[in-house]
């Protein structure tokens, strides 16, 4: 017994050991609202999709190793207007001579759809917002987008200001975007961004925002953007989603406001925070495709709308084709979509346990059968179809873990087969025997190799060359086999075709069988369809031998498939 403590005791003390020393230093950084604001959790789902904005070619293209090419950010625009996307960020005019070509060629040369809107970025600093305005003279449709930072740690640590002096700094911007815009004689939209909003005091970022507004003071005609950015993720997403419901519920012209949220992934959590700030109140969602940006990258828009699709509400973009988009993402922008990434990822759909390859087959079967066109299938949250997915290669994936029902699937769905129970569950076997001993994953065509090496018109030791038959006295039959090279006719009888050539069997090759199992199907339709046949025997021990024959002829299917049993025995 004080050995037993004395372990005990020093097992405690190893696991009070463990752990990361420096996280004293840490502390929280955000700051909850003045007020309750939990009307939100009232809420389970968004039941309408936001205003989407990407900021792919700004937020993305700027956070990568190498930045998009004139030509790549022209063609990767061109996906986001096939997309759907109604407004998309075109880039930080001011910043470089590259954004600044990029803006100009889409407007000069005309490459702007009439119903897409461009969004421009600029801080608020007099010389940048000019430049800016230069930058987009021509464009029909324009959102410029303010921003200057309205952090704690901002204020005290890189600009030295007072809250006084940055709020300044915002109502200056919004000013000069009035006079620039009544210059140029557009009524362009505004939006404004408290740059780092989440580590902002909740009482500050309304008094700033209601102060922009105030400015621009927005109508039911030309409403104004309220960005407030998870510029650094800060907090659980419940904390985010009660930041934006109070900001929402104390907003100025809230009826004119267009409340944007632009959420990045720090903690791993920017569809969650996209998603209840949705709940909060957001009418809009800046991110980008498979979350690409600064560090951890902004909220990924394919999430976001594929999570609503399978909720059944019209994401109204179109991701159909999700292939097509990842090989032109990874092309231009030289980033690479994680084979788990949410929906979009190479293994999303993959089920190699053989217990989900079951469910997954049973549940096809299922709704085949019996369905009403809902989709409920078992360990799939959506038809990989919808979006550009396949079965054979997406979703039942081949290897040592692999199960019946997948490995039956596949030759089903790819191939036509539709074996017996019994015999998928030997195939099951024989190809997770090769699987586990090459170790790799095999492909379709490499499931059906093996199938037919091994099942399919064995010939050998025996080979059937030829059989008749004649009714009378139930069935006889008269069939030609090759052994040992040497040719001979046998003769058998019994109370069917099968049954006969069984007994031909038995009685010339002294060995003993029964017939256990017998099934057939056509293996297409049309002039050129074949006629597939199993049969399993059992032999004196008690096990079961599966053999398939596949010829033109019904009959001539199912004596191939009785003679490949028969070869597969070994008894010969």
């Amino acid at each position: 017994m004080q050995r037993k403590d004395t372990d005990k005791m020093t097992t405690e003390t190893n696991r009070k050991a463990v752990g990361m020393k420096n996280h004293t230093k840490y502390s929280i950084g955000y700051f909850m609202p003045p007020e309750a604001s939990i009307e939100w959790v009232k809420k389970d789902h968004a039941d309408k999709a936001p205003i989407w904005c990407s900021v792919d070619l700004r937020d993305g293209n700027q956070a990568l190793v190498v930045p998009m090419s004139l030509d790549e950010k022209l063609e990767f625009f061109r996906l986001l207007c096939d997309i759907g996307f109604k407004e998309i960020e075109v880039g930080f005019p001011a910043a470089s001579e590259t954004e600044y070509e990029f803006l100009r060629k889409l407007i000069d040369d005309n490459l702007i759809p009439d119903d897409v809107t461009i969004q421009v970025l600029t801080q608020s600093r007099e010389h940048i917002i000019k430049k800016t305005f230069e930058a987009i003279k021509g464009a029909k449709h324009v959102i410029v987008h303010l921003y200057n930072s309205t952090s704690f740690a901002q204020r005290q640590q890189v600009f030295r200001k007072s809250k006084e002096e940055i709020l300044k700094i915002a109502v200056d911007g919004a000013e000069l975007l009035n006079k620039m815009a009544e210059e140029y004689g557009v009524p362009y939209q505004f939006e404004y961004s408290p740059e780092s909003f989440t580590g902002t005091e909740m009482d500050y970022a309304l008094e700033v925002c209601n102060a922009v507004i105030d400015v621009w003071k927005p109508t039911a005609d030309r409403k104004v953007i309220i960005n407030l950015p998870a510029t650094v993720e800060m907090s659980l997403p419940h904390v985010y989603a009660s930041q934006i419901e109070y900001m929402s519920k104390n907003l100025h012209d809230r009826e004119n406001v267009v409340l944007s949220l632009h959420p990045h992934n720090d903690r791993g959590c920017g569809v969650a925070d996209a998603e209840l700030g949705i709940l909060a109140g957001a009418d809009r969602i800046e991110g980008t495709l498979f979350g690409n940006g600064e560090r951890t990258g902004n909220v990924d828009i394919i999430t976001l709308c594929m999570n609503m699709f399978t909720h059944g509400v019209d994401p109204e973009l179109d991701f159909s084709d999700i292939p097509k988009l990842t090989e032109l993402y990874e092309r231009v922008t030289g980033m690479k979509v994680y084979d788990r990434s949410p929906y979009t990822g190479k293994l999303v759909f993959a089920a190699f346990s053989g217990s989900h390859q079951d469910a997954i087959a049973k549940g096809m079967k299922f709704r085949k059968e019996q369905g009403n066109g809902m989709w409920t299938c078992p360990y799939l949250p959506l038809n990989p179809e919808d979006i550009g997915r396949k079965y054979d290669g997406d979703v039942i994936r081949i290897n040592s873990q692999s199960g019946k029902g997948g490995i039956g699937f596949i030759l089903q769905t790819k191939y036509g087969f539709d074996l017996p129970a019994k015999f998928r569950e030997d195939l099951g076997y024989t190809v997770k025997d090769v699987s586990d001993k090459e170790h790799k994953e095999l492909s379709p065509k490499e499931v059906l190799d093996i199938f037919q090496s091994t099942y399919v018109n064995v010939d050998g030791p025996i080979k059937m060359l030829e059989n008749h038959f004649v009714q009378g006295d139930g069935i006889s039959t008269e069939i030609t086999i090759l052994k040992n090279g040497e040719k001979k006719v046998y003769h058998g009888k019994g109370n069917g075709r099968l049954d006969a050539v069984s007994n031909a069997i038995k009685k010339h090759f002294d060995i003993q069988f029964k017939v256990v199992c017998y099934e057939e199907h056509s293996l297409q339709t049309g002039s050129n369809s074949q006629a597939v046949a199993y049969v399993g025997i059992e032999i004196e021990n008690g096990s079961v031998v599966w053999g398939a024959g596949i010829k033109d002829d019904i009959i001539d299917a199912s004596v191939h498939a009785l003679v490949s049993a028969v070869n597969r025995t070994g008894k010969l």
